[in-house]
């Protein structure tokens, strides 16, 4: 069986390379990826291995490389990168940005360029010298009598291809096609981005890979940011960092160069060198198989959830994916059995993106199956509803739908007394039928329940009716409108329905026209609003629980700002110091994303995913004592960093000991520049970091 697949990876692999090299892949990064790391699971020694590319015979005259252009072993992740630090135990590392484009060498003799060298089969390669004249970074004389070879990636920035080529799958493609034109049409939008140079008859030219930069950079060659780390963890924290930045670039990378920091020449002539290594992003992508499908339910929701064979995604082993709405599923033509892509991009859930058609043809057709929708509400019996984009019951009776709402506005009120456990004894015994309901309970009956004690009663009964003031999208939130959460009701209220009377009188019509929000969700609030009118007025008339009034324009302070608590705050529950921040006009989010103003934590060296999310995004964290500083003077905010030009705080670099700055288009990366300004930041010297 293992034998049969090794010969099948092998022959897609194969078919897929000479596409790749061809100039016009036919599967993703990710897809191909995905086959190599499986033969090679299979079959580690494989005599693929130790194969690179070959270009296409496109008529090109044939040129021999200077030193031969070998395959960089690769790391997926971590752990292959720490094994491979550990047998390599260099002094220190080189570390660049893995250009995602086409190998290229320039070939000089005493500083005139005399053929330019694809990469080819790494010791044979077109010469296309007339097309790469034609293309920015190509330095036809040098300011020295030179000879031997220059090393770089020919791209094309993102700028162009979004502008001009974007009926090409991506700016790679777009570049292969390009450089190996006949006519040498569109050359001139290409550019070499140097990272190597060496003289073949001169070994001892250089002695470290810095040298290499500094040389081309005094040369004018546009290079690659170069930064020095001496222990591997600083490496993999690096890569994090890069990896969350890499869209602001202006060109594609799709992980880090590790270099040895010594020039070894008998190494680099290897054909696969061991002192440097492709250590790769995570997959943010892979290939896999839907086995199944989940229904899970959700308030009154039906939600299709995948059910796949594991593959390893952005780090995590994923085996459940995202099919989002029964109108995904019609579109993207799946079957329990197809081959599918997953993907996991920043903070999103994973979720299936459609069908991964290069593999096809590996699959039975008559193995695969149809995916049956739920026909009937497994709580009431009602027949659920199939709106396309919702498969729900429609009953607003349901017990599920009704639990599930309380249970929802207990979480927002961050009750933590009122458990699970509690909750649906309560509900089981028919004492809770809306919201309104949680204030009318009392101590009495809740000591008499099983297992409630009276101090545990009096917590719950206390924490209940503590008076609370909540912004307007909180307090609808907390209702359970499916699919509308606090981020949505925020974009509502910004809009100018920042009171309950407003939202009230606000047609369908008039909130589908607020960006982000379309007919299916304001259709959904007008609906919620009106069902849940009786249960909102009555937990209202409670005098408990109150809607602030929409804060003046003066008072917003914290606007463009955004803030994360993780751990226990002494002086306040979570969601009040939230809501504190909204006040102020600020953000409160769950999780630490890029753009995160601040963690406010109070253990600042625990080792929390949280933690170590900020410290690898270089995201200010600050104590208790230093938010409740902000709450009272909201401009002490700016002495720890201000917002960027989107409104949130541009990334703050932090210069560890032993560590260089981020290189400028990383700091910078929320400034607005246009594209010529970014593709420049390239050949500025201060993007080399010694």
């Amino acid at each position: 069986m293992n034998q049969d697949r090794i010969a099948t990876l092998e022959r897609l692999i194969r078919r897929y390379q000479a596409s790749y090299y061809n100039g016009e892949a036919e599967i993703s990064d990710a897809e191909f990826d995905a086959l190599w790391d499986e033969l090679k699971s299979l079959a580690p020694d494989h005599p693929l291995f130790a194969q690179v590319g070959k270009d296409a015979d496109d008529g090109f005259p044939k040129a021999s490389h200077l030193i031969p252009m070998g395959s960089q072993e690769k790391a997926a992740n971590p752990e292959e990168f720490r094994a491979w630090a550990m047998k390599t135990a260099a002094s220190a590392y080189v570390v660049q940005y893995k250009l995602d484009g086409a190998s290229l060498e320039l070939q000089y003799e005493k500083g005139e360029l005399v053929r330019a060298v694809s990469r080819g089969d790494g010791l044979v390669g077109d010469d296309i010298t007339p097309n790469a004249r034609r293309m920015k970074g190509v330095l036809i004389k040098l300011d020295t009598d030179f000879t031997g070879g220059v090393r770089g990636e020919v791209l094309m920035p993102r700028a162009v291809w979004h502008t001009k080529y974007k009926d090409k799958a991506n700016c790679r493609n777009a570049a292969n096609g390009l450089m190996r034109r006949k006519d040498g049409a569109g050359c001139e939008d290409l550019e070499l981005v140097c990272y190597d140079v060496s003289d073949p008859n001169n070994d001892s030219m250089f002695r470290e890979e810095l040298e290499k930069i500094r040389w081309l950079e005094a040369r004018g060659f546009m290079v690659t940011p170069a930064r020095v780390f001496t222990d591997p963890e600083q490496i993999i924290q690096y890569r994090e960092t890069v990896a969350a930045q890499r869209d602001s670039l202006p060109y594609d990378i799709d992980g880090l160069v590790v270099k040895d920091i010594k020039t070894n020449m008998d190494d680099l002539r290897r054909t696969r060198p061991e002192r440097q290594i492709a250590f790769k992003f995570d997959l943010e992508e892979a290939i896999t198989i839907l086995r199944a499908v989940e229904w899970s339910e959700s308030g009154s929701t039906y939600t299709p959830i995948g059910i796949v064979d594991p593959v390893r995604l952005a780090g995590t082993t994923v085996q459940r994916a995202n099919l989002n709405n029964p109108d995904m599923i019609r579109a993207l033509g799946l079957k329990i059995g197809s081959p599918v892509r997953v993907v996991k991009r920043g903070e999103i859930i994973p979720k299936i993106e459609g069908l991964a058609h290069s593999m096809l043809d590996q699959v039975d057709p008559a193995a695969m199956q149809e995916i049956e929708l739920p026909q009937v509400c497994s709580t009431c019996g009602t027949n659920l509803v199939d709106g396309g984009t919702r498969l729900y019951c429609p009953n607003a009776q349901c017990p599920k739908r009704i639990h599930h709402r309380i249970e929802k506005w207990i979480s927002v009120l961050d009750i933590r007394e009122f458990g699970d456990k509690l909750l649906q004894r309560l509900y089981e015994s028919g004492r809770l039928n809306r919201i309104a309901d949680l204030y009318t309970l009392t101590e009495e009956e809740l000591s008499a329940m099983d297992r409630m004690g009276e101090l545990s009663a009096k917590k719950v009964i206390r924490h209940l009716r503590s008076p609370k003031t909540l912004s307007l999208s909180t307090f609808v939130a907390g209702f359970d409108f499916d699919g509308v959460g606090e981020l949505i009701m925020e974009r509502v209220t910004d809009a100018g329905y920042n009171t309950l009377e407003k939202l009230r009188a606000a047609t369908v019509e008039e909130l589908a026209n607020i960006y982000g929000l379309g007919e299916i969700t304001a259709r959904t609030i007008v609906e919620g609003l009106a069902e849940t009118k009786t249960d909102m007025d009555a937990v209202l008339a409670t005098g408990i629980i109150s809607i602030a009034e929409p804060p003046k324009e003066e008072a917003l302070l914290l606007r463009g700002y955004s803030f994360c608590f993780t751990g226990e705050l002494r002086s306040m529950k979570r969601s009040e110091a939230e809501e504190r921040v909204k006040a102020l006009g600020g953000q409160a989010k769950s999780s630490v994303v890029k753009d995160l103003s601040f963690l406010v934590t109070n253990d600042p060296a625990s080792g929390s995913s949280k933690n170590q999310k900020a410290r690898e995004l270089g995201i200010p964290v600050i104590s208790e004592e230093q938010f409740l500083e902000i709450l009272e003077k909201p401009e002490k905010a700016q002495s720890l960093g201000k917002p960027d030009a989107n409104g949130s705080l541009g990334l703050q670099a932090e210069n560890k000991e032993g560590d260089k700055p981020l290189p400028r288009e990383t700091r910078e990366r929320s400034g607005k520049k246009s594209p010529p300004e970014q593709t420049a930041m390239m050949r500025q010297g201060d993007l080399f970091e010694n």
